[in-house]
């Protein structure tokens, strides 16, 4: 994550939620989150926040993603993107009985 103290505007706001902070932390995610698609192949080696894997490959890219952003956002966007992959993985795989659609039990009417 990133160590250097927040930036702050010319009005005390800080920098990173102008809409410029927010729009180079959004690109920096959207290069970040690209390349784990691309490289999807390859073995992860490196940690992220909340458990996420991704190949070294991504290094630079998710250093500049960390640096862009503040560190809860990047905790946020990290969980949302391994929130969407799960998803995607359970509803995707038509061969195993266990996933995709859940069907939940009809209600159960007891007739005396």
């Amino acid at each position: 994550m990133s160590s250097e103290p927040p930036q702050l505007a010319s009005d005390g706001v800080m920098a990173d939620v102008l809409a410029q902070g927010r729009a180079a932390c959004y690109k920096a995610r959207d290069a970040f989150f690209a390349c784990l698609e691309k490289e999807s192949d390859k073995k992860p080696t490196e940690i992220a926040t909340v458990g996420l894997l991704y190949p070294a490959q991504c290094k630079s890219a998710r250093a500049e993603f960390a640096s862009k952003c503040r560190p809860t956002w990047v905790k946020h966007f990290d969980r949302q993107y391994c929130a969407k992959k799960r998803v995607q993985r359970l509803l995707d795989d038509g061969n195993d009985p266990r996933r995709g659609p859940i069907s939940l039990p009809q209600p159960y009417t007891f007739k005396p």
